[in-house]
Order: structure tokens, then sequence, then C-alpha cells
């Protein structure tokens, strides 16, 4: 019966040409407002999401409908085919954050990471559930349960994005300060926690609320856990090292984004989100010693540059920011964003009290994970293909993800300057430029860099010396953004 069907017909051409001008418009302006952004002292996040805006129904649909209606039709099969590659995008841009995830640093800074991680967690999440009971029905996908959407929105507000607080503290030159370290390592435990509530709670949505289902679901992700650090371990590390034999580097970058694509596949079959699968295959091709991050470097070129943007110009199209001329929206995104802030702030804090630090210390912390950014974009994405949330419910997400990585900066490099620079902390920074002291350009500089103030402190590099282990460190997490 297969042999004797009749062949797939071909994509036809006006579609084809319609996905090329898609891609490449929407490539284009996210790569121009990306730039802009980053002038602005903003995160690239958000002119790529302001991409979609632009030509979505916010704008475009508005200004020129007819321009609009054909550039981007009503038609579900054109939608996927742009939906495709931005999901392909997104697994790699996952995959990637996974093989950035430094596990010596959360085994180095250990307990008090988890404390402060898990404030940060549990309290959000917590308030979060909170806030989706108490929102009005309008915020809540067709025929999505209430308790589903509720611990959607609960695990929405609880993530902390890894991309964005490392890049914040690296241009702000604070990844060799303690509470850096400290930020970064509570930021991955946060991250890893989140991904394994968003597999539960989007199983949630085809299994339903059924305690069997939802056991078997928590069942089916440890024993996932369990394979990968065992068999997928080994496997993965059986790949890197055939991959590394061949003088191309183009075979790693084929081989680790393999691995990725089918950890995300494995997982999807499971019932869960590709995406947990993607990071966990990106976390085991990171921890392998077979790993050639120099091979590796096209695919993260690529990634960034290009995938990723579409990803979220794509995510931009999704947006109406009409919506929130309706009150009901506009008040439901203003508590939403009231509660993210101040949970995230309050679980953190708390916590970071209660393990003795000190108060700007804890203030750093608390304004440092409180940064969504990719992460969150990428939770809304998936509630709204599951069918959780509504166009509007996941405008106000998007906007949260948006207004707390812009705010986070400023907060972070205030609480910093008030926190005293350590022997161990200069030792590190000594390390950065090869074993010489830093050397200030000016008694101003000198001065902030006595408050903590490494933002304004300039530190001209040796280049002729080796880097030492911190530097490399550093380096390592320089690569990552």
């Amino acid at each position: 019966m297969i042999l004797s069907a009749a062949p797939v017909a071909p994509m036809a051409a006006d579609q084809l040409l319609l996905l090329l001008l898609q891609i490449g418009l929407l490539l284009g302006v996210a790569l121009v407002l990306g730039r802009l952004a980053l002038r602005l002292g903003m995160p690239a996040l958000v002119g790529e999401l302001c991409a979609g805006v632009l030509l979505g129904p916010s704008v475009l649909a508005h200004a020129v409908p007819d321009l609009s209606s054909w550039l981007l039709p009503h038609d579900p099969g054109q939608t996927h085919m742009l939906d495709a590659v931005g999901q392909i995008g997104v697994l790699l841009l996952v995959g990637i954050t996974g093989m950035n995830v430094d596990l010596a640093v959360v085994r180095r800074r250990g307990a008090t990471a988890a404390w402060v991680s898990a404030g940060g967690l549990l309290v959000p999440l917590a308030a979060g559930v909170a806030v989706g009971f108490a929102l009005p029905a309008a915020m809540l996908g067709e025929g999505a349960d209430r308790t589903v959407f509720a611990c959607f929105v609960g695990v929405a507000l609880c993530v902390s994005a890894i991309p964005v607080i490392a890049k914040t503290l690296l241009e702000m030159r604070l990844l060799h300060r303690d509470v850096g370290q400290l930020i970064i390592s509570a930021s991955a435990v946060d991250d890893v926690a989140g991904w394994l509530l968003l597999s539960v709670v989007s199983a949630m949505t085809t299994t339903g609320l059924r305690a069997g289902d939802v056991a078997l679901t928590v069942v089916r992700l440890l024993v996932l856990i369990v394979l990968a650090v065992t068999v997928g371990r080994f496997a993965v590390r059986g790949v890197l090292r055939l991959s590394a034999k061949s003088a191309e580097p183009g075979v790693t970058v084929a081989a680790a984004t393999i691995v990725v694509l089918l950890f995300g596949a494995g997982t999807q079959a499971l019932g869960m989100e590709a995406i947990f699968g993607a990071l966990l295959g990106g976390i085991l091709i990171g921890s392998s010693e077979w790993v050639d991050r120099p091979r590796l470097a096209p695919l993260r070129t690529f990634v960034m540059a290009v995938l990723a943007p579409l990803f979220f110009a794509t995510a931009g199209l999704r947006m109406d920011l009409t919506a929130l001329a309706r009150p009901v929206v506009l008040v439901s995104g203003v508590v939403v964003l009231l509660v993210a802030v101040a949970a995230k702030f309050a679980g953190v804090y708390g916590t970071a009290r209660a393990v003795r630090l000190g108060h700007w210390d804890a203030l750093a912390l608390g304004a440092g994970m409180n940064a969504r950014g990719v992460i969150e974009v990428i939770i809304a994405m998936a509630g709204l293909r599951l069918g959780v949330l509504t166009t509007e419910m996941y405008t106000i997400v998007v906007l949260v993800a948006i207004a707390t990585s812009v705010l986070a900066p400023p907060v972070l490099r205030y609480a910093v300057r008030r926190i005293d620079v350590t022997d161990e902390e200069r030792d590190r920074e000594r390390a950065l430029v090869g074993g010489r002291p830093p050397v200030r350009r000016n008694a101003e500089d000198a001065v902030a860099s006595s408050r903590g103030d490494a933002g304004r402190t300039a530190v001209l590099v040796d280049d002729g010396e080796p880097p030492a282990p911190a530097a490399r460190r550093e380096a390592r997490w320089s690569e990552r953004i």
C-alpha cells in the first residue's frame, strides 16, 4: 500500500517564496533592532522581540492590513513552516545553554547556592500559582484547566535566565566577584529546576490532573535523568570522541546538533517538552571531557546570530500589544509584573539573609536573579502552543520577561557598589590580567574600585602572558554569551 501511494507533492512555489520573505524580513529587522537595543543598554532580546511586534498584529496589521495579511497569512500550513524553523532554533539555543552550565561552580558554592536558589524558586512559584488562580478566565486558553494554567504561571514567574544574567555580569565586570559567582551558581540551579517543573506542567496538559498520571510523569522524569547520567552520558561521550577524530570541525558541530535534537525528541515522545531533552543533551555535551569548545564555536555563532533572533522575532509575532488597551488585560499585566518582581526578590533576599549574607549581597542577588529573559519567553511560547495561555496572557508573560531583564542591571550595579572588595576577589582580578595588579586610569576609578564599582574600573590587560585558571573560567563564561 505504501509503495503504491502517490509521492507527496513538493512545496508550492508561492509557499517557498513567502517563507523566504518571512525569514529574511524577520531576521533583518531583528538584527537591526537587536543592535539598537544593545546601544541603548538593553538586552538584544528586547529588540528581537520588537521585530515581531512591529511586523505582527500589534503594528503592521493595523498600519497596513493588506500587506500584513499577505506577508503573514492566517494559513496553518504556512505558519507551521515558520514555527518549525523557530523550534529548531530554540532547541539548539537551549542546548547551547546546557553546554555552558558550569556544574563545578554549582558544586563549589554548594549549600549557599542551594538555599538562595530554593528561596528564589519556591516563593515566586507559590505566588505565581496564587496569581494564576486569581486572574480572570479570559486569560486562560480555550478549554484549559484552571489548575494547569495556575501552575504554568507559577513556573513562568519562578525561573531565572542564565544567559541574560551571565551577560550582565560580564558587561559589568562582576563575574570575578563573590556575589557574581553566587548569582551564577544559584541561577544555574534555578534554571535546571525550572525546566524540570515545565516538563511536569506540560505533561499535565495532556494527561490531565489525575494523581496517578502526574506521579507517572514524575517517575518518567526521574528515570529519564538517571538514564541520561548513565547510558546517555556514555553515548554522548562516544559520539564526541568519534567526531573528534575527524579533522573537519563540521563533524563535531553536526554531532552536537544530533545529540540535542534526539534528546529533545526523546522527551517529546515521553509527553514532556522537547526543550528539556535539549537541555539535558547540552549538559551532557558540556560536561564531557571530549567536548571541543573551539570546534563548537561555529554552531554557537550561527544559533546566536541567526536562529535565536529568528525565534524571538517569531515569538514577537504572537504578541498583541493592542490587547493592553483593555482594562482587564492591563490590570492583569501590572499585577503579574509586580508579583513576579516582588516574589522573586523577597524569596532570594530572605534566604540570602537567612544564611547570613549581608544586606547589599542579598540585594544584589535579588536583583541579579530577577532577570527572566530568554527562559520566560520560551516557557510562554510553550504555554501558547499547548493552548494553556491566551494571546493576551502570552503577551503579559513576555512583557514581564522584558521588563525584568531591563530592570535587573541598574539595581545590581547600585548594590554591588556598596559591597567591599575582598582580598580573594582582588587576587582573582589580578589573575584575570596575568598575575599583575590592575592598572587604574585615574583616581576616580581607584576610588570606584575600593567601593566595589567593577562597572567603572578600567583594567589594562597584558597580552603577553597566558591566562590564569580564574581568567580561563571567566573566558568560558564569556564564550557562553
